[in-house]
């Protein structure tokens, strides 16, 4: 009896340990990106190498876990990259420009449109694949929670989730988020980050059972905001994990899409086009953000 009440018990949201966090520490979250706007198109790995298109590249391992199936790759120039084939391609390098645009840390990622995969010497041509590069300058420190967290009710962490909404991002489960210690110098203000580091299941549906990624059509019709009740809104989330959203303020929804108001047009175009997107899909994803962006500053 114990063990299914255990079992059924809703998961608590607090923040962990429970002292409003400083500027230094919130910085492991977030950092204000400042007045220059980020480059999109080449984003967080700016000045790293990137993937070549049409390049061979020898497997060195094959993972069928997850939802996409990942393989561990490595380049005519010796480097390694984790690569991720299926519909969370495209969405996750975009949502990925998205949310580093505004001030979240990112790993680097890149879509590359065709590749061939080597293995027993026999080569595959792929279609649109994400890689990531392996060597990042990161160590991994493990999974963070969302539901436990230094972070929980400052507005970057509230406006995280809701920036989650409004990519509609599905997938709130905490295997999708890393800690990472930085290897050398301070990036961005921190020494360590807390990343969503999975954003694939994103710019489609949101839903429990296999919603579509990526999903143009199913994206411009899912609604944002059902309403406010007593001053926190209450979102079209079909997801798991809704506890995380019972407290999400009109100023939390605000804060976030004060912050994606201030991207240029040039922004938003480079991070559709980093994830592969076409012109007129960039259109009409940038048109129901936009929208999106709207209704929630005019929240009551």
């Amino acid at each position: 009896m114990c063990a299914i009440a255990v079992a059924c018990a809703r998961p608590v949201v607090r923040r962990v340990p429970s002292g409003t966090p400083g500027p230094q520490e919130l910085a492991e979250l977030w950092v204000d990106p400042g007045s220059q706007p980020r480059n999109l198109l080449t984003g967080v790995g700016d000045s790293g190498p990137q993937p070549a298109s049409d390049a061979r590249y020898d497997i060195l391992k094959r993972d069928t876990t997850g939802y996409s199936i990942t393989y561990h790759v490595r380049d005519e120039h010796g480097r390694e990259w984790s690569v991720k084939i299926g519909p969370e391609a495209r969405p996750e390098v975009a949502s990925s420009r998205i949310v580093w645009a505004v001030g979240y840390h990112q790993v680097p990622s890149y879509f590359v449109e065709r590749w061939i995969g080597v293995a027993d010497a026999k080569g595959q041509l792929f279609g649109g694949s994400r890689f990531r590069p392996h060597d990042m300058g990161l160590k991994s420190d493990g999974l963070w929670s969302w539901q436990e967290n230094p972070f929980v009710g400052t507005p970057p962490y509230q406006g995280l989730l809701a920036l989650m909404m409004i990519l509609n991002s599905t997938d709130l489960k905490n295997e999708n988020n890393e800690l990472y210690e930085i290897t050398k110098a301070p990036k961005e203000g921190a020494r360590r980050w807390y990343v969503v580091k999975d954003l694939g299941a994103s710019l489609g549906e949101t839903g429990k059972m296999d919603p579509r990624r990526g999903y143009l059509e199913g994206f411009e019709k899912w609604p944002f905001v059902r309403g406010v009740d007593h001053g926190f809104v209450r979102f079209a989330f079909n997801g798991r994990h809704k506890e995380l959203l019972e407290h999400i303020s009109v100023d939390d929804v605000r804060w976030i899409c004060r912050r994606l108001g201030t991207l240029t047009d040039r922004q938003w175009r480079d991070a559709f086009h980093a994830g592969g997107f076409d012109g007129e899909e960039t259109r009409r994803y940038v048109a129901r953000i936009r929208q999106k962006i709207d209704e929630g500053l005019a929240l009551p």
